[in-house]
């Protein structure tokens, strides 16, 4: 299994909800990168978003694309692509560096809510990244690019959702305070859409605690390639 897809992805859909959907461009990769579009009144928000053959096609179901978002900036992914295809810009938390310039297409800042979508920006306080969280109170949809994930090596046998293995010592629970989500998207896996909450402060809690166990079952997925 490699680490990343390549070539014509062939995705597969993920977290659909009433209030958007995801998908994994390329399902039978390790990292299992995933991308999410967010409805809004204004139009879909596309977060992270990977490009796949029919994706436009998922997206219609939603409305016309408002914008695209980045999260982290080694996200960028097919951003610019895609921003250009829908003729919209790349939004960017306002004090993200290291990302506008690379992009090929419209960027636009951004410090508070996305758009009028209603999802807030949250920094996520790490010490080795750049990262922002999006979050819905009403909706009680929570984004998260790279902090939390379901793949398989952000997670120990015991976890629906796990820290990202460079955070496990130091895993940002500050930054999730006071999130009640019902569902939690993530930028590596399929999101978790029961008991979200309670995923989201095992995880964190235990971080530290379940890290030895983590980095042994890290090592062993990336020594039997």
């Amino acid at each position: 299994m490699p680490m990343k897809g390549s070539g014509r992805a062939a995705y597969e859909e993920i977290d659909r909800f009433d209030g958007g959907v995801g998908w994994i461009a390329y399902p039978d990769e390790r990292m299992q990168r995933a991308s999410h579009a967010l409805a809004s009144d204004e139009g879909t928000w596309l977060v992270d978003p990977l490009d796949a053959a029919g994706l436009d096609d998922l997206l219609a179901e939603f409305g016309d694309v408002a914008g695209v978002v980045l999260l982290l900036p080694r996200h960028e992914r097919d951003a610019a692509e895609i921003a250009r295809r829908h003729d919209v810009s790349v939004h960017v938390p306002s004090w993200m560096t290291d990302i506008a310039s690379d992009l090929d297409a419209p960027i636009e800042r951004f410090s508070s809510e996305l758009g009028e979508s209603g999802y807030r920006l949250r920094k996520v306080s790490t010490p080795l990244w750049q990262e922002a969280a999006l979050y819905h109170d009403g909706e009680g949809t929570l984004v998260v690019a790279e902090a939390l994930g379901t793949a398989e090596f952000f997670r120990t046998g015991t976890e629906r959702l796990g820290v990202h293995p460079a955070l496990r010592l130091l895993p940002p629970r500050r930054s999730f305070r006071g999130f009640a989500p019902d569902r939690i998207l993530a930028g590596h896996g399929a999101g978790v859409h029961e008991g979200a909450s309670r995923a989201l402060s095992t995880a964190l809690d235990g971080s530290r605690r379940r890290a030895p166990s983590l980095y042994a079952k890290t090592a062993r997925l990336f020594l039997s390639g």
